[in-house]
């Protein structure tokens, strides 16, 4: 029965894939398995075409048993609904889906108890891997389950785990570096709180003024939670200061886009009043009237480093120590900075 028919009468197998790539059935497992290191690129993509083809499906269950996995890995994040994760996502699911993963999405709201909740569920139904953006839990949190986790972020309590993020540091010093080069001394801060690694922003800051002799002015600092309407009232206190700033920097683009509607709100003229600067470069950052200039973060890129990552460890090829995975960040200057109106 050759492949073609079979498909019309049962689910196709290994062998129909691989009889119609013309290899042998352990090519077409290697491939699956994400062992095809010593497969020809050419012979790799006919596998995948084949499977296309075929609508080949594993039996996940038969596997499983077979190998003691579950071939599912769990992706855990703050906030899915911040246009950031999404393209985090799509480069986790692109990389472990060539070594024959699936995976599952979290959302944990920034709540310790629906952290707690995902992980038992990761750990009950034997997920292969975690890659997580923590918001409450611990390292002994993590530890504690027995399963191969990679932290999306760069934290300072996570040394033991592969971390992968940005280096939110130098981008915002870039940033600010940008508004002085402008004229603007008076550089209000809107600080996004609820996880440790906003902590290396404040810091930047911090160091920025310390770099150029600027007084700490706690009026030219707002906390809040990362969120379009908190950017939107924090903008509206700083600028309804007696001394208020001529440049704003957001922790995320989300609060810098808030910070444009509490500046039109307030009839604050956005870059002749104001300048304002956000980070991620999210896709909406273009879209703003006018466009925002941001810093942007490689979020695909993230997503296959920290994927990668995650394979290698549960495929037990990964370091003992826990790596620290720092990706560069870029300036895109668009409509929203000009020099300070004196």
């Amino acid at each position: 029965m050759s492949a073609t028919k079979r498909t019309k009468t049962s689910h196709p197998t290994v062998i129909d894939v691989a009889q119609l790539a013309g290899v042998s059935k352990s090519t077409v497992s290697r491939v699956l398995q994400g062992n095809g290191a010593s497969v020809k690129a050419s012979t790799e993509r006919a596998v995948w075409q084949a499977i296309h083809t075929l609508g080949y499906a594993p039996n996940a269950v038969a596997r499983s048993m077979r190998t003691d996995r579950t071939f599912m890995v769990m992706l855990i994040t703050p906030d899915i609904t911040n246009p950031f994760w999404p393209e985090v996502a799509r480069g986790v699911q692109d990389t472990v889906e060539h070594a024959g993963y699936s995976v599952v999405l979290g959302n944990s709201d920034w709540l310790r108890t629906r952290e707690d909740l995902l992980l038992r569920t990761a750990r009950n139904n034997r997920s292969d891997g975690i890659a997580i953006n923590p918001s409450a839990i611990s390292e002994d949190d993590l530890k504690q389950l027995g399963i191969p986790v990679v932290v999306l972020g760069l934290r300072k309590e996570f040394t033991d785990f592969d971390m992968v993020g940005s280096d939110s540091y130098a981008g915002i010093l870039t940033a600010l570096e940008h508004l002085y080069s402008l004229g603007h001394r008076r550089i209000g801060f809107v600080h996004g709180r609820h996880i440790t690694d906003a902590q290396a922003r404040l810091q930047g800051y911090l160091d920025f003024l310390q770099q150029h002799d600027l007084p700490y002015d706690a009026d030219l600092v707002v906390h809040t939670p990362f969120e379009l309407a908190a950017g939107k009232e924090a903008a509206i206190t700083l600028l309804q200061r007696a001394n208020r700033p001529t440049a704003i920097f957001a922790s995320n683009d989300m609060l810098a886009i808030g910070v444009l509607q509490g500046a039109r709100r307030l009839g604050v003229a956005v870059p002749a009043a104001l300048s304002v600067v956000g980070m991620d470069d999210i896709y909406s950052a273009a879209m703003t009237t006018p466009p925002l200039t941001t810093v942007a973060k490689a979020k695909y890129d993230t997503g296959v480093a920290a994927a990668t990552c995650l394979l290698e460890r549960i495929a037990g090829t990964a370091p003992s120590a826990g790596r620290r995975v720092a990706i560069g960040c870029k300036l895109v200057v668009r409509e929203t900075t000009a020099p300070a109106h004196q």
